[in-house]
């Protein structure tokens, strides 16, 4: 998955001015005997990487005549040990950028490597993994591109992609029918309509109403199984809620199309990367 810079550059900057604010005191109060150096990013345990176009990126916003030599691909697994790669750059821009840089790239490959391995073990169903707007405020782009980077989908970025009609949503209306009647006559064309749906009862209203996709919240595998079977092509299931890798295969052996969950991103562990000038 590829990103153009220009949706990311100004977050970016939002980042590094977080942390340098009016200047790096300790960098800018040392006069150091050369201009140019190399900093070399280091695995310190075994991940999926993910995030370097955001490293190199950094370090260009600190000095335009930086220069990245990248040893991995995105979504490459690293062993401990191995250098990721070498930044050639200004000397106060390597001091000044690596805290941000590094605190990305722990995070992003964090939740590559948790991603990887819930897909790993989906493999051979018909269950395609997604993630949620369970994301850290200001970070969904970044959190968003890891989950892709380690082999899953993105579910929808914001309110503004797919209706998706939750039980707050059919409370207010009244039901079902009328949530998905609303939708259909005042939504953009074409808007996908999902359905949030809490029992089979609500499955067969969902169906009726003709929506795109359900949502299975917090189903069990056997009532997940139900719904398979009463839906049978009529629409997209998703099973979410409480999905772990402990529990993913189960569920992905029902014949849902969809698993969406949390878990890949509030769950991931940041992982030891160094870098060493």
């Amino acid at each position: 998955m590829k990103l153009h810079p220009f949706l990311y550059r100004d977050k970016l900057k939002e980042f590094l001015e977080e942390d340098i604010g009016s200047g790096d005191v300790t960098t800018l109060s040392i006069d150091f005997p050369q201009r140019k150096s190399t900093a070399h990013i280091i695995a310190k345990e075994r991940l999926v990487l993910a995030g370097m176009p955001f490293v190199t990126e950094i370090f260009k916003l600190l000095d335009s005549s930086a220069k990245s030599e990248v040893f991995f691909k995105e979504g490459d697994v690293v062993d401990k040990g191995e250098t990721i790669a070498k930044i050639h750059a200004d000397i106060h821009a390597l001091l000044m950028g690596e805290r941000t840089a590094l605190n990305l790239l722990q995070r992003l490959s964090g939740i590559a490597t948790l991603t990887k391995d819930m897909v790993e073990k989906i493999k051979g169903t018909k269950a395609k993994l997604v993630d949620t707007r369970k994301t850290t405020p200001g970070m969904r782009l970044f959190e968003k591109y890891a989950v892709r980077v380690g082999g899953a989908q993105n579910h929808r970025m914001g309110l503004y992609d797919c209706a998706m009609i939750k039980d707050n949503h059919i409370a207010a209306a009244g039901s079902i029918k009328a949530a998905v009647e609303q939708v259909r006559k005042n939504a953009p064309y074409p808007t996908k309509i999902e359905i949030e749906v809490k029992s089979l009862e609500e499955l067969q209203e969902a169906i009726d109403a003709k929506a795109d996709i359900a949502l299975l919240d917090n189903m069990d595998v056997e009532t997940i199984k139900k719904a398979v079977e009463i839906a049978k092509g009529k629409l997209l299931l998703e099973a979410s809620g409480g999905i772990t890798p402990d529990n993913i295969k189960q569920i992905a052996s029902t014949g849902v199309n969809y698993i969406s969950t949390g878990f890949i991103v509030h769950h991931a562990v940041w992982k030891d990367i160094s870098m060493k000038i």
